[in-house]
């Protein structure tokens, strides 16, 4: 690695007359030796209350006369940095979910913010810094998938908010870092809260819910990612919650978060959402940019995505904004500069050698195709037709997702120096195969945008490209080129005529993040609204040609690319096996056919509810949680929360709890053997789910506990899982809040959430 210029980066720190002489500071706050408070203290008294405005939004102003360079805020690691050129680009966020795998994760975002340090050194040292390029990373989303139809929800870990606390509290823990003086880089807690769609109304839309679906669905992640991450950012939402935006609600953001879970971090807004409070045909909570900034403020806001405060000068000036309403909030910001470093000489930092050379690694993109691995869900395999042999000598590859790179990137994504698509990986992986692609049909009726190769994406997807876009206001990212329009064969028998010969057919279709995503105003196809779904059926399209295939009488494989539940009910007799295999970053490719040939034996699990058809779900704008999600659904899903399956086969063995009884406050100890009866070595997903017996509002099950563990053919595994008084917690109205109820529960575990695939052991909380 190569050091970079300390000079240069100084230079860039000492605007005006500020003098960086590290032992003698010109001012207090420049004094790396003082606490910070003190210097977050001396640094408040000398701003002008036009310049602590210019410092509460996004693109925060300069202070050139006491050295304090400009900043932008607004920086993105959904799954790898992003938006910032090349970037090692991991699966999307609910591929990673399906790992059930926390130390991985852990990994990956300590990985994201290698990248990170190593892309603002380099740009700091060549002057060259601007959006993007910071170290305020506005993730992980730790919204509950609550609804398939959700288009946002792939990039959320799941529908369950233990699997989603847990992973978004590795998310955050590999951003930060463990240094005891300086935060690595920052991350966010979004969307805070009780947001989940639907996407074309998010603006103006009002939820409100019962206690017990606040406090044991929607809070859960945010508390644990507060209290136990000290995640330093919680963005709030663009929706209202009980008749306040989210970014004025001070139940919210003052009693919830500031007062019961002593959070001190940063309150930035989503991007627009204070324009909401008064923008005609939105909130219309307030009547203009002051009042509802005031607004924001008083009620926790520290930081705008936008410019709406600006309106607080005049404010200011009339009287109606003082320097008491401000300072609160510029402090929290001063501090957070300084907390990562950005106030001192950058030779202080213990990333300060980091750069260039350290993005897209190759053991960065090993990294990348290990999460890849690991994310595929296995859910069908009739007939042992998977892994398929390596001697096959024809094989048909079909779907247009086959050959699309874009499609394994997800969105909110960075743009990798390489990418292997799955019609690459089979190519490659399948040497000896005459493998014969056909597209066969559009992803749904009309025409889909589509970045045609790997090329395009990095030519066009610049840091340009994205600078000034408005969160959520963007077109429909992340198409980045001008629409090619195709149009499949209206008759499948030309399809089937260049395939039958084949002697195994691969389809690769399902969804892409051109049609699922973040308010996509351009996507108005049937079954699509506005980045949203209106059914969760597979595109007729689709179907009609997954029938046709299976017509060959030929094997037919589905690998399905999606960043949410697909109802195939009805297609579940047009093939054989089903893999899904989500948006799965740059090694995607690599990753489905090591699974194919058998060379990965998958282990994945579903982080969500593969319902059978649209008929299953709740009105999709209702928010209450009844019949939703694993836990409160009563219904027989196609296949359930936790479930998949893999080329070898466990079995559990007996169960046992350290006391049958326990006191309220304490913790009790369950532990059970897994053994691998196959004749393949593979991974394990243990899963422990508690029930609460006799409490009718209690969910059905909640996952309280999950491990993935390697255990080879014919071996066991002992697997450990300590449930503390949080597994044993509900809502309690006398507390308004969640406390440890007595009673009797059962603790469950097994390899799903599927009631047949689990054990009871019985336990009493007293």
């Amino acid at each position: 690695m190569k050091r970079i210029s300390i000079f240069l980066f100084t230079a860039l720190l000492c605007l005006g007359s500020v003098s960086c002489n590290r032992e003698k500071p010109e001012y207090p706050f420049n004094d790396p030796s003082l606490s910070v408070e003190k210097r977050v203290n001396d640094l408040l008294g000398r701003l002008t209350i036009e310049e602590k405005v210019g410092m509460m939004m996004n693109n925060s102003i300069a202070v050139e006369r006491l050295g304090i360079p400009a900043y932008n805020w607004w920086n993105e690691a959904l799954h790898g940095v992003a938006r910032a050129g090349d970037a090692t680009v991991f699966p999307q966020v609910i591929g990673i979910a399906a790992t059930f795998d926390e130390d991985l994760n852990l990994e990956t975002y300590t990985i994201a913010s290698d990248e990170a340090r190593a892309k603002y050194n380099d740009a700091i040292a060549n002057g060259t810094y601007r959006q993007y390029y910071g170290l305020t990373f506005w993730t992980p989303n730790v919204n509950i998938f609550r609804d398939p139809r959700w288009g946002r929800g792939h990039e959320t870990y799941g529908e369950d908010p233990y699997l989603t606390s847990r992973m978004g509290l590795a998310a955050v823990r590999g951003l930060q870092g463990n240094d005891r003086k300086f935060f690595k880089a920052n991350a966010c807690a979004k969307h805070y809260a009780v947001h989940s769609g639907p996407e074309p109304n998010r603006h103006s839309f009002d939820v409100t819910v019962s206690p017990t679906d606040l406090w044991e669905t929607y809070l859960p992640a945010f508390k644990t990612l507060v209290t136990e991450g000290n995640v330093q950012e919680v963005m709030c939402a663009y929706n209202r919650y009980e008749g306040d935006p989210c970014c004025g609600s001070t139940k919210l953001l003052i009693d919830i978060l500031r007062n019961r879970w002593n959070y001190e971090g940063i309150v930035v807004s989503d991007c627009g959402a204070i324009d909401d409070f008064y923008v005609t045909g939105r909130h219309e909570t307030h009547p203009d940019a002051l009042t509802a900034s005031k607004d924001a403020i008083l009620s926790g806001t520290d930081l705008e995505c936008g410019s709406s405060f600006r309106s607080m000068i005049e404010g200011a000036e009339k009287g109606i904004i003082t320097d008491a309403d401000l300072d609160p909030h510029v402090g929290r910001l001063i501090a957070d500069r300084i907390e990562l470093g950005m106030l001192d000489p950058v030779d202080l930092t213990p990333w300060k050698d980091y750069d260039i050379d350290d993005i897209c690694t190759p053991a960065h993109i090993a990294h990348s195709l290990k999460v890849a691995r690991e994310s595929m869900v296995l859910l069908k395999n009739e007939g042992n037709v998977l892994p398929l042999s390596k001697n096959l000598k024809k094989i048909a590859v079909v779907g247009v997702n086959a050959a699309d790179s874009a499609m394994l990137l997800g969105n909110y994504n960075g743009t990798p120096r390489s990418v292997v698509t799955i019609l690459d990986g089979i190519k490659a992986k399948f040497s000896n195969a005459d493998v014969t692609y056909v597209e066969g049909s559009k992803l749904v009726d009309g025409y889909v945008e589509r970045v045609r190769n790997s090329a395009d994406t990095r030519q066009r997807r610049t840091p340009q490209f994205y600078e000034g876009i408005v969160e959520g206001s963007a077109p429909a990212a992340p198409v980045i080129v001008p629409p090619q329009p195709w149009f499949a064969p209206e008759n499948y028998d030309e399809v089937v005529a260049q395939v039958k010969d084949a002697e195994v057919i691969i389809y690769v279709g399902g969804l892409s993040p051109n049609l699922e995503g973040e308010e996509m105003r351009g996507v108005s196809y049937e079954g699509f609204k506005g980045g949203d779904r209106t059914v969760i059926e597979l595109p007729e399209v689709q179907s009609r040609l997954l029938a046709a295939l299976r017509s060959t009488g030929k094997p037919v494989v589905f690998v399905l690319t999606t960043g949410s539940t697909i109802g195939l009910e009805k297609d579940e007799p047009s093939y054989d096996a089903l893999l899904v295999a989500w948006y799965p970053g740059e090694q995607g490719g690599n990753a489905v056919a090591d699974v194919l040939a058998g060379d990965y034996n998958p282990a994945g699990r579903l982080p969500l509810t593969f319902y059978k058809s649209t008929e299953q779900l709740p009105d999709f704008e209702d928010y209450d949680m009844t019949g939703r999600t694993y836990r409160y659904f009563e219904g027989d899903p196609l296949y359930p929360f936790g479930y998949g399956i893999g080329y070898t086969s466990f079995s559990y063995g007996k169960g046992k709890l350290s006391s049958s009884s326990i006191r309220k406050g304490k913790s009790v100890k369950v532990s059970f053997d897994v053994r691998n009866d196959g004749g393949k070595d593979g991974e394990e997903v243990a899963q422990v789910y508690v029930r609460r017996l006799g409490d009718p509002a209690a969910p059905l099950k909640s996952l309280r506990g999950f491990k993935r563990a390697a255990i080879k053919a014919g071996s066991s595994h002992k697997f450990e899982f300590t449930l503390g008084p949080d597994a044993f917690s509900f809502y309690d109205q006398s507390k308004d809040d969640l406390a440890v109820k007595a009673g009797e529960y059962e603790i469950l575990f097994g390899g799903s959430s599927d009631d047949r695939n689990l054990q009871k052991l019985t336990l009493t909380v007293k």
